[in-house]
C-alpha cells in the first residue's frame, strides 16, 4: 500500500491539470483497493453543493449532473462530520440518497473520506462495492492519505482559475492566490521568479530571447559534462570495481543517446530558455522511471536527476546570464532570501511574494523597511509558471493576483491613487513634535539595515536609530566583512545621525537568516544556534565587530550596542568582558574609545521572569515583539500553516509586555519596542497605553505612527490596554482598536493594520 501511495502521489503532483489528477486518483484507487466504484465529489464554492466530478464504476454520464446539497446523502454526512464514514450496508442508512442516473443501486458497502484543506471541506472521496463488507482500517488510512494529497491539487486548481463544471458565475479572467499579509501596501507589476540555481525543480519557464544562443549554451554545457564524466571515469578506474565504474558509462550513454539532448533542444526551439527546457525533459524522464514496477529501474530516476543537475550547473557557468529586470518588478519565489531581494535594483522592486514565511519573517521585515508590499505563505505557489506574468500584490489582505482582469486592475489603480493622496496628508505632521494630546512625548525611532535607509529615515524626522541590523552586510557578501569594511559602514550611520542615538545590534544570524558562506543546518533553527549564542561561540568574529563599532564611535559618542537572543544573565557579563578586551586591544594600537551603553533585547520569555535582574545588568532594554510573540504563542512565524495563529495583540502577549514595562519603570531603565507592533497603528496605541515612551519601526511607518500619537491621548490608550488584557482573543482586541481608530478619524490608517 505504501509503495502504491507514493506512486499515486507522484502521479497526482505531476498531472498537468485537475481533471487528469482526478482520473489518476479514481483509476489507481479502484485498482489498488479492488473496489467496484471510486468517485470524487467536489464542493461548488458558489452554490455549496457537492458535484460528482469523476468516477470509475458509476454511469459516466452522471459526471457533472449529480449534485447533493451540503446536508444531503452520505456524501453530505461525510462533509458534515469531517471524518470517514464506513458502512457495510449503505442503502439501509437513513442518510442514503439514491440517484437513478448513477446506476449505484447494486452497491452495498460504502467508504467516504473528506478532502480537507486548511479546515475547509473541498470534497469527498468515495469507494463502493457490491459485496457487503466493512472496509479494513488500513484501507481507510490509505484513502484518507490520498484525500489529503488531493486537497492541495484541488486548492491550487481553484486558485488558478476555477474548475470546469464548478464555481459557476466566478470570473474567468485572472487568478487570485491567497496568503498572509507580510508588509502593507499595494503594487502592480511583472513577476520575476527567484530560484536557487542548484535546485532543478525551482527553475521557472521563461521565453527565450535568442533561441540559437540558448541551444549553443546547452550543447556546450552537455559537452563539458561529458568531458567531466569521462575524466572522472578514468580517475577512479584503478580504485573501484567495474560495476561501480559502470555508473559513469550509464551517464555517458544518456548524454550520447538521442532522447535527452534532442528533446531539450526541441523544447528550446519551441520557445523555452535552456534551463527551463532541461527541467521539463528531466522531470518527464524521471517520471517514466519512477512509474516502473522494477525497483532497480525506479532507482535510475535519481541518476537522471543527478545528470540534470550537472548540466544545469554547467549551463550556469556558460557566461553570466544577464537578467533583464522590468521597471515594476514583483519578486516571487518559494523562499525568498535577503540576498535575492538585494539582487533586484531598489528602484525597480515594487513587491515581494513568497510561498513561505509570514508577516514577521525576515523578508517581510525587510520589505517594510523598503516600503514595498509583501504577501507571504501563498498556498501552492507554482513559481515555474509565473515568470513575466502581470500581477497585483495586495499586502493588506494577503492576496496575489496573476493575470488580473481589467476590473481588478482598475480597482487597484484607484487604490494606489488614494494611497498617494493619503501619503500627502501624512506629510503635514512630518515636522511636528511626536507628543500626545495630553502632553506625553513618544520618541519615534527608525529601524534600519541598509545605508540607503539613512536618508529616508532622516527625511522622515525620526529621533534616532532604535535598531540598526548589522547582519545585512554579512548576508549579501560571499565572506565575512573585515574590520575596516565594518568601520566604514557603522561610521556612516553614526555620523549621519549624530548627536541622535544609534543602536547597533550585534550580528543576529540563524533562524531565517543564514549566511551562504557559514551555513547552519538545524532541525529547529529558531530555537537553535543564533544571535548572541553564535557570536559568543565565535569570539574571532564577534571581537572584529565590536572593535569596528568602537572605532566608528570615536569622536561621535552616540553609539549604543544591543544584544539579540539573550536568554542567560551571564551572556551580558561575557559581552562586557569582550567589549573591555576590544577597548584594550584598540588602546594598544593608540585608539582611545569609550564603553558605550549596552542593551538587551527582550525576546525570549525566560527574560520576563528575571526582568529585574536584567534591568540591573543592562543599560537599556529593547523589546523585540516579533520573536517574543513567536515564543510566547509557540507559533513559528515563518510557517504559513500556523502563522494565522500569530498575533502580537494576543492578551497574553500584552500581559507579558506590561510586566517588562513595569520593571523598566521601577529601575529607571529606558525601554524601546522595536518589533512590528511598534509600526502597527493598533499596536502603537496599546504600547502608548502600557507606558512605552520609545517606538522603533520601519521608516515607511513613521509618519503613520506620529499621526496616531498626536491624535490619541495616552490616558485613553491606557484604558484600552486594561480592557484588552482582560479579553479572550486577539480578534476582540483588534476590533476594539479599529473602532478607536475610526473614533479619532484615523480610518485611513486601518488598512495599514493587520
Amino acid at each position: 500500500m505504501l509503495d502504491i501511495l507514493h506512486r499515486v502521489t507522484r502521479e497526482v503532483n505531476a498531472a498537468p491539470g485537475l481533471s487528469q489528477a482526478l482520473r489518476i486518483i479514481v483509476e489507481r484507487v479502484a485498482d489498488s483497493m479492488s473496489v467496484d466504484v471510486c468517485s470524487v465529489y467536489l464542493r461548488d464554492s458558489v452554490q455549496g453543493d457537492f458535484v460528482l466530478m469523476h468516477t470509475r464504476g458509476l454511469n459516466p454520464e452522471a459526471v457533472g449532473r449529480v449534485r447533493l446539497a451540503t446536508a444531503e446523502g452520505l456524501v453530505g454526512l461525510v462533509a458534515e462530520r469531517e471524518e470517514p464514514i464506513n458502512l457495510e450496508n449503505a442503502p439501509a442508512h437513513s442518510r442514503f440518497r439514491y440517484f437513478p442516473e448513477t446506476g449505484e443501486e447494486r452497491y452495498s458497502s460504502f467508504l467516504g473520506v473528506p478532502v480537507i484543506h486548511y479546515r475547509r471541506v473541498l470534497g469527498v472521496l468515495v469507494v463502493q462495492q457490491v459485496e457487503q463488507r466493512r472496509f479494513e482500517e488500513n484501507e481507510v488510512a490509505f484513502l484518507v492519505t490520498l484525500a489529503a494529497q488531493l486537497a492541495g491539487a484541488i486548492a491550487h486548481a481553484r486558485a488558478s482559475g476555477g474548475i470546469d463544471g464548478l464555481d459557476a458565475g466566478t470570473p474567468a479572467a485572472g487568478r487570485t492566490l491567497r496568503g498572509l499579509p507580510g508588509a502593507p501596501g499595494v503594487a502592480m507589476g511583472t513577476a520575476v521568479v527567484s530560484y536557487t540555481q542548484a535546485d532543478l525543480n525551482a527553475i521557472p519557464d521563461r521565453a527565450s530571447a535568442d533561441v540559437e544562443t540558448e541551444v549553443a549554451a546547452f550543447e556546450a554545457a552537455v559537452e563539458r559534462v561529458r568531458n567531466e564524466l569521462e575524466a572522472l571515469r578514468e580517475q577512479i578506474a584503478d580504485s573501484v570495481t567495474p560495476d561501480e565504474q559502470a555508473l559513469f558509462d550509464v551517464y555517458l550513454r544518456m548524454l550520447d543517446g538521442d532522447s535527452l539532448v534532442r528533446e531539450t533542444i526541441e523544447r528550446i526551439r519551441e520557445g523555452n530558455w535552456a534551463p527551463g527546457a532541461l527541467r521539463r525533459v528531466i522531470c518527464e524522464h524521471v517520471q517514466v522511471f519512477e512509474d516502473m514496477d522494477d525497483p532497480y529501474l525506479r532507482e535510475r530516476a535519481s541518476d537522471i536527476r543527478d545528470l540534470g543537475r550537472r548540466i544545469l550547473a554547467r549551463l550556469r557557468d556558460e557566461g553570466e546570464r544577464v537578467r533583464e529586470v522590468p521597471d515594476q518588478a514583483v519578486l516571487v519565489g518559494h523562499e525568498v532570501s535577503a540576498s535575492q531581494l538585494a539582487e533586484i535594483p531598489r528602484e525597480s522592486l515594487v513587491a515581494v511574494v513568497a510561498a513561505t514565511g509570514s508577516r514577521n519573517s525576515h523578508v517581510s521585515i525587510l520589505a517594510r523597511a523598503f516600503g514595498i508590499p509583501a504577501v507571504m505563505g501563498v498556498d501552492d505557489l507554482r513559481t515555474r509558471e509565473l515568470e513575466g506574468r502581470p500581477t497585483v500584490v495586495d499586502g493588506y489582505s494577503g492576496r496575489f493576483y496573476v493575470d488580473p482582469s481589467p476590473t481588478v486592475e482598475q480597482e487597484y489603480q484607484r487604490l494606489l491613487d488614494d494611497e498617494a493622496e493619503f501619503a500627502k496628508g501624512l506629510e503635514t505632521v512630518r515636522d511636528k513634535p511626536s507628543v500626545s494630546p495630553d502632553g506625553r512625548p513618544i520618541a519615534l525611532y527608525a529601524n534600519t539595515g541598509l545605508i540607503s535607509d539613512i536618508n529616508l529615515s532622516l527625511a522622515a524626522g525620526c529621533d534616532g536609530i532604535g535598531l540598526h541590523r548589522t547582519e545585512f552586510p554579512f548576508l549579501i557578501r560571499d565572506r565575512f566583512p573585515g574590520e575596516e569594511d565594518q568601520v566604514a559602514l557603522y561610521r556612516q550611520v553614526l555620523e549621519q545621525f549624530n548627536p541622535r542615538p544609534v543602536v547597533l545590534r550585534t550580528l543576529d544570524v540563524g533562524g531565517d537568516k543564514s549566511l551562504p558562506y557559514f551555513p547552519i543546518v538545524e532541525e529547529n533553527p529558531f530555537l537553535g544556534w543564533r544571535g548572541i549564542r553564535l557570536t559568543l561561540d565565535h569570539p574571532e568574529i564577534f571581537l572584529t565587530q565590536l572593535r569596528a563599532m568602537l572605532r566608528a564611535d570615536v569622536g561621535l559618542n552616540n553609539l549604543q550596542i544591543l544584544l539579540p537572543m539573550v536568554s542567560r544573565l551571564e551572556e551580558i557579563s561575557d559581552v562586557r568582558r569582550l567589549v573591555a578586551r576590544a577597548r584594550e586591544e584598540l588602546a594598544e594600537d593608540g585608539i582611545e574609545t569609550r564603553t558605550p551603553p549596552l542593551g538587551v533585547m527582550i525576546e525570549v520569555p525566560a527574560t520576563i521572569y528575571q526582568i529585574d535582574r536584567y534591568c540591573d545588568q543592562a543599560d537599556f532594554l529593547s523589546l523585540g515583539s516579533n520573536d517574543l510573540t513567536q515564543y510566547l504563542l509557540a507559533v513559528d512565524r515563518n510557517n504559513s500553516r500556523v502563522a494565522g495563529l500569530y498575533d502580537e495583540l494576543h492578551p497574553a502577549v500584552l500581559a507579558a509586555l506590561r510586566e517588562v514595562v513595569w520593571a523598566a519603570r521601577r529601575h529607571g531603565k529606558r525601554l524601546t519596542v522595536c518589533g512590528g507592533m511598534a509600526g502597527d497603528p493598533a499596536g502603537a496605541i496599546l504600547l502608548m497605553g502600557l507606558g512605552v515612551e520609545g517606538l522603533s519601526m520601519s521608516v515607511s511607518s513613521l509618519l503613520r505612527i506620529k499621526w496616531v500619537v498626536r491624535r490619541v491621548p495616552v490616558s485613553r490608550a491606557a484604558e484600552l490596554v486594561n480592557r484588552a488584557i482582560e479579553m479572550d482573543s486577539p480578534d476582540e482586541v483588534r476590533r476594539m482598536l479599529r473602532r478607536t481608530l475610526e473614533e479619532y478619524e484615523l480610518g485611513g490608517l486601518i488598512r495599514a493594520g493587520k
